[in-house]
């Protein structure tokens, strides 16, 4: 599903013009960004976490080159979801039909 989907859904749901959930949602991105940028995470409760996860320095290899490369540590973006999140997509129907039978 795009984002056009997404807000065509919640448009059609809500009864709220697609400009306005246009404008609601590309703000909600701006503030997770922004918010994460600044070193801060965001828990949404019955969905989940927008979290900056630490990665430790560590070296690497530069295969074509054949030499050791030293990646600092960094933080990146990652979401958990919630347990009520992870419970429902468990228990759907719709993924259980598609999950490949043996």
């Amino acid at each position: 599903m795009t984002k056009a989907e997404v807000i065509t859904k919640i448009s059609e749901k809500t009864g709220i013009q697609k400009d306005d959930v246009t404008q609601t949602i590309e703000a909600f991105f701006k503030v997770v960004k922004d918010s994460m940028a600044d070193g801060e995470n965001i828990y949404v409760r019955g969905f989940g976490s927008f979290i900056n996860k630490k990665r430790a320095k560590k070296i690497a290899r530069n295969i074509s080159k054949n030499t050791a490369i030293v990646i600092d540590e960094h933080y990146v973006p990652a979401f958990k979801p919630s347990k009520v999140f992870i419970e429902k997509i468990k228990n759907s129907k719709k993924i259980k039909e598609m999950a490949p039978q043996d």
